[in-house]
């Protein structure tokens, strides 16, 4: 894949099924809906790989390199690529100094039976399709903590607005 240095950086599941999702079935796209209110994904030059974070980017006190400073950063709970129009998860996702990989990335790769690739950028990852993606949603939205009732009751406001 090439890079694209002008894409849209943060897209909602429907957005990236729409660009992405022309091959999936039907029941992937139901269960990747179902991550919609909880996560946001967001993509750094490469189109086709997004990251899903939680859609209030919360953040969490953890330790840097040192195991001395302390630091908050948010949890990206997994990585996703579509490669010829098959969807995969990544053994790895975007970590820097605001982002830290959640725990459940390494459960939901390691419990995926599939045959592991490399990408064009040497990542690893292992195709989801009808067979085992209720577990990696579920998996998802066990570690993913649900929304506030304040980021609730804006998404409401703004949908109302909408409506007039």
């Amino acid at each position: 894949m090439k890079r694209i240095y002008n894409i849209k950086k943060t897209i909602s599941v429907k957005q990236f099924i729409a660009e992405f999702g022309e091959n999936f079935t039907e029941h992937m796209k139901q269960r990747l809906l179902d991550l919609e209110v909880r996560t946001v994904l967001t993509r750094k030059d490469i189109n086709n790989r997004v990251d899903i974070k939680h859609v209030e980017h919360t953040r969490y006190e953890t330790l840097t390199d040192d195991r001395i400073t302390k630091v908050e950063k948010e949890y990206s709970y997994g990585e996703l690529a579509v490669i010829d129009g098959l969807l995969y998860f990544s053994n790895s996702c975007i970590v820097n100094n605001d982002l830290m990989q959640s725990p459940i990335v390494d459960k939901i790769y390691s419990h995926l039976q599939s045959e592991e690739i490399l990408t064009d950028y040497d990542i690893a990852a292992k195709k989801v399709d009808d067979s085992n993606i209720d577990y990696v949603i579920d998996s998802i939205l066990e570690a993913c903590p649900e929304v506030s009732q304040r980021y609730m009751d804006i998404v409401k406001g703004m949908i109302d607005r909408s409506k007039k």
